[in-house]
């Protein structure tokens, strides 16, 4: 008699709600609970494991997409984006997409596979967007790209991925896990000076050099900063000279500029968007047309400067004078799009 497979019982949560990630089973299987997803997304919240893609209005309204034509969704994420844009072809024309987190972008192209979006239309290429020449040298000029600079809201509700400061789990941060060096690994052959340098350049954090020095010294003090929780506590230690009243907030603040900071620097994000914006206009059909989303200001001068000098060099023909932002309805429904610039140009 052949052995009964043993049930497998759901873990338990305490209390009524779920608030662990890896509990949220709901919102971690949006196709089974369509009616949770929707209910969170009404609060104004973003369902555990998933991305909502912020502008897509203003992306597709200056975009123009048409049938038969081919673009690029240089950073694919949770592919709301590419879903729009696949929709605007009308089934003529072809997509390239790219993404360097293996784990994410694998789930994604499944996603967009069973919704019938097959690789007769979409490509997806595990790829940085640095190298978009390389995309290019294979399928071609674009009529269209867009960059949404953004982390995913899947890595950084993921507390396995390190992104964020407000659940435990290992101080990471990598957008892909399997290559580079981590966060916690950064920390430990950082300087002082560098770190507070790191701190300033990307994130404009004013509490630099206290933070950067608490940092270093518990390290050479053989204290760890493994986690996202340890490296919370430094800075919640750090900034305890700071009035009761305001502490709380500023902790918060630091907290974020911290991550971030680390998060640049572990991805070598300016680098990588400098490479990016530098390759661009030659991938680029004439009349084609790219849409960026960033999310601080070190993005944001960046595409800003490069669009302003290549249309007075006549690359460009036309470039957004002013940033774009989502709306205050948008912002309303999703807090995530708050911090949200957007620009656009046109090749000449």
């Amino acid at each position: 008699m052949a052995q009964e497979k043993e049930h497998k019982r759901r873990v338990r949560y305490s209390g009524t709600h779920p608030r662990k990630y890896s509990e949220k089973y709901k919102e971690l299987q949006p196709e089974k609970y369509a009616d949770t997803i929707s209910k969170v997304i009404q609060k104004g919240s973003t369902p555990a494991g998933m991305h909502i893609s912020i502008c897509v209005k203003e992306i597709l309204d200056f975009l123009q997409i048409q049938p038969g034509q081919k673009g690029l969704d240089a950073t694919l994420g949770y592919g709301g984006h590419t879903l729009e844009m696949l929709k605007c072809l009308k089934s003529q024309g072809h997509i390239y997409a790219l993404d360097v987190d293996p784990i994410e972008s694998a789930k994604t192209k499944e996603r967009l596979n069973r919704l019938g979006y097959g690789e007769d239309i979409l490509t997806v290429m595990l790829q940085n967007f640095a190298n978009i020449d390389l995309v290019a040298e294979q399928a071609g000029k674009f009529d269209f790209v867009l960059a949404d600079l953004g982390v995913s809201s899947m890595q950084i509700d993921n507390p396995e991925r390190g992104f964020s400061y407000k659940n435990e789990g290992p101080l990471d941060l990598r957008m892909n896990p399997q290559k580079g060096t981590s966060a916690a690994e950064r920390l430990r052959e950082v300087s002082q000076e560098e770190l507070r340098g790191m701190l300033i350049e990307n994130s404009d954090e004013p509490y630099a050099d206290e933070i950067a020095k608490a940092v270093v010294s518990r390290l050479k003090r053989g204290q760890k900063i493994e986690t996202t929780t340890q490296l919370k506590n430094v800075i919640e230690e750090t900034l305890a000279f700071l009035p009761a009243s305001e502490r709380k907030e500023a902790v918060k603040k630091s907290c974020q500029r911290t991550f971030q900071a680390l998060r640049i620097d572990v991805n070598s994000e300016f680098e990588v968007l400098y490479d990016f914006l530098e390759k661009l206009p030659d991938v680029l059909a004439p009349g084609g047309r790219v849409a960026i989303l960033t999310f601080h200001s070190g993005e944001d001068r960046l595409v800003k400067k490069s669009f302003k000098r290549l249309k007075k060099e006549g690359i460009y023909q036309e470039i957004s004078e002013e940033v774009i932002r989502p709306s205050v309805e948008e912002c309303a429904r999703n807090s995530r799009a708050r911090s949200t610039k957007m620009r656009w140009a046109i090749k000449a």
